[in-house]
């Protein structure tokens, strides 16, 4: 019996070693890619192929020292990100607290509404969406980018999940000292959520930081661009800029990277949490 226990440790440990491998293979490729001429990239490709004899800083230098907006790009798409995840994570869990925490009359047909929200596909609400803030007078600006995405009916769901596993004796008890309602959310709710805030987080940020089609359909001015944008107005049919498109694309993954890092504990037990409660 330990033999066999043993053989399978085994047998998970190479396969998921080999599953690792095919994933951090594309961002091998970048990576070396990165530091190589970018008509290399256009004869070749991205490849595995190490060859020295024509790697080198330049593309790095070029993007911290050249003349571009790529900093321009990136500090936008840093703040929308931040803004947008922050105002996502509260929202959301204000609405997933009313629908665990209280009985009210539609509450099951409102949550049906929230589960028939997720199954319908973005593109289709692309046409009225864009007429809903043309008419709102808010093209070309950011909140025409927040707004749409500050009730997210995924993390609702989720969050909604991951409360039915919190004793509704909890809440009872902060009634009873006399915190109000804001107070029993904001002081005994959100604390206990942080593992589902830390999931939630990467996953909305994730979303955030590669949106492409939604600001790329309501923003107009390049000082505006988010970094997906500008790193498509790299390619042009006048000349593609594969130099600072490469090592542009490899360093917009060190945000996301850090930030899992960072957050990976809680990550994998709010993950795991919100699967088993309900």
């Amino acid at each position: 019996m330990e033999s066999r226990e043993r053989l399978s440790k085994i047998l998970l440990f190479v396969f998921f070693s080999l599953l690792s491998l095919l994933v951090l293979l594309p961002f091998y490729a970048i990576a070396i890619a990165s530091f190589k001429p970018g008509k290399e990239l256009i004869r070749y490709g991205l490849n595995l192929q190490l060859d020295f004899s024509i790697m080198s800083l330049d593309n790095y230098v070029f993007l911290f020292s050249g003349q571009h907006d790529y900093f321009t790009w990136f500090t936008n798409s840093m703040l929308l990100t931040i803004l947008q995840v922050a105002l996502t994570l509260i929202t959301s869990a204000a609405v997933a607290y009313g629908f665990t925490a209280y009985d009210f009359k539609g509450k099951t047909p409102l949550f049906i509404c929230v589960l028939m929200i997720m199954m319908v596909p973005f593109e289709i609400l692309l046409l009225p969406l864009y007429r809903l803030i043309f008419n709102l007078g808010l093209m070309n600006t950011y909140s025409s980018i927040i707004l749409p995405g500050i009730a997210s009916a995924s993390t609702i769901f989720f969050f909604r999940q991951y409360l039915l596993g919190v004793p509704r004796e909890m809440i009872a008890a902060g009634r009873v000292d006399g915190a109000s309602e804001y107070g029993i959310f904001l002081r005994l709710i959100l604390p206990v959520m942080k593992p589902a805030f830390a999931a939630m987080g990467i996953l909305n940020a994730m979303g955030s930081w590669n949106n492409l089609l939604w600001p790329f359909m309501v923003l107009s001015n390049s000082s505006k661009f988010t970094l997906p944008i500008g790193l498509k107005t790299l390619l042009t049919p006048y000349g593609n800029n594969y130099d600072l498109l490469i090592v542009g694309s490899f360093f917009s993954i060190i945000p996301i990277f850090i930030l899992f890092v960072m957050f990976q504990r809680y990550f994998i037990d709010g993950m795991t949490a919100g699967a088993v409660k309900g």
